[in-house]
């Protein structure tokens, strides 16, 4: 049976020749008679597995001996609280409300903290990236533990093009979208974080790396649970518990696979194309329009609507036939969305390119 064209937002498109290579070792892990899914996170095996991943991301990121790398379990979701519980020492941080989950950490935060709302795009229904010269000017005053922003926003297909100017702020982010699809300089940041599912691997693996001075002894909070001390779980090599073992295993694999692509320069160039032919095609439509001011445009989901309301859900019912999967707009926005992540190939889309372009022709 031949593949689709997988545009889904997360979980998404995984590498081919990576799903082969784990579909060859799933019963027998190199010769250890048994599977990668049985085998105890504390054996040797089990231990260079991990050891493998967090070696081949800090070469992909260059990340510096003082960051600390984490593989956790919960979900971005879970960061929401983690880490206002971790890092907010002083009891104020700045939050960046740029689209839903931006929305969803700064209405978490609150309950740990003052978490000040210091820029949004909400006005605008979220179709932009807030103006930075207001967050520069309040992270002068020095007085916040850390500023936080999302810097991909999956639902309205934006993205930050330049960071905010934070001075001595830590800069805390949720790359979660466009994590591994383009270089990225960590030491700008005190804190990213990432669900895996889009371009990282599986569901159920959080990527944490944070910077070694920010989590000092032990979190900000004295409730903060042992479960989310950042501090806890890099001491314990992110196995306080058991870990997501076969996420983890699987992740490594797909670092190996970026690297081998030729790493996050190769990628960067790869999604600006792909990205550049779908807007494309979406500029030069008279049916199809993108929702994310120009500005502000992602490079991983792109976000896009009818002249015609009416013909969406046809051009959505339309794809299937065409072997294209997860073109439908988040339940919040309604619409259509391409993800083209790093495992969506310059053919899948253009295939997603011609199917509209027919579309078009038929409905003209």
């Amino acid at each position: 049976m031949a593949r689709v064209h997988n545009f889904s937002a997360g979980p998404a498109a995984l590498p081919e020749s990576v799903l082969t290579e784990v579909a060859s070792e799933l019963v027998d892990y190199q010769g250890l008679g048994m599977s990668v899914l049985e085998m105890s996170h504390r054996s040797a095996p089990y231990r260079q597995i991990i050891d493998d991943a967090e070696a081949t991301l800090r070469r992909l990121l260059d990340i510096p001996e003082r960051y600390r790398v984490l593989f956790l379990q919960g979900g971005a979701t879970l960061q929401f609280a983690a880490i206002p519980m971790n890092l907010m020492h002083r009891g104020r941080a700045g939050y960046v409300v740029s689209g839903h989950f931006a929305r969803k950490a700064w209405q978490e935060a609150q309950r740990y903290g003052d978490a000040e709302l210091v820029a949004t795009s909400e006005p605008s229904g979220f179709d932009r990236i807030p103006d930075l010269a207001p967050i520069a000017e309040r992270c002068a005053a020095g007085d916040l533990d850390y500023l936080y922003i999302c810097q991909n926003n999956t639902i309205f297909g934006t993205m930050f093009t330049e960071l905010p100017r934070c001075g001595e702020i830590p800069l805390v982010a949720d790359v979660s979208s466009c994590f591994l699809s383009m270089p990225l300089d960590v030491e700008r940041y005190g804190l990213i974080y990432a669900g895996a599912q889009k371009n990282a691997g599986p569901a159920g693996v959080t990527v944490v790396i944070v910077r070694d001075d920010l989590i000092g002894d032990g979190p900000a909070l004295p409730s903060c649970p042992t479960y989310l001390s950042y501090r806890i779980q890099a001491d314990a090599g992110s196995m306080y518990n058991t870990p997501n073992t076969f996420g983890i295993y699987l992740c490594g694999k797909v670092f190996r696979w970026v690297e081998q692509q030729g790493g996050l320069a190769a990628m960067g160039y790869l999604n600006r194309t792909k990205a550049e032919l779908l807007y494309g095609a979406l500029d030069r439509s008279a049916l199809f329009r993108p929702c994310a001011e120009r500005s502000s445009r992602s490079i991983a989901n792109v976000t896009f609507r009818c002249s015609q309301p009416e013909l969406e859900a046809p051009f959505i019912d339309g794809a299937r036939a065409h072997g294209i999967e997860g073109i439908k707009g988040h339940r919040l926005v309604g619409g259509m969305r391409a993800s083209i992540y790093n495992a969506v190939s310059l053919e899948d889309v253009q295939a997603l390119v011609d199917y509209m372009e027919e579309f078009e022709t038929q409905h003209r």
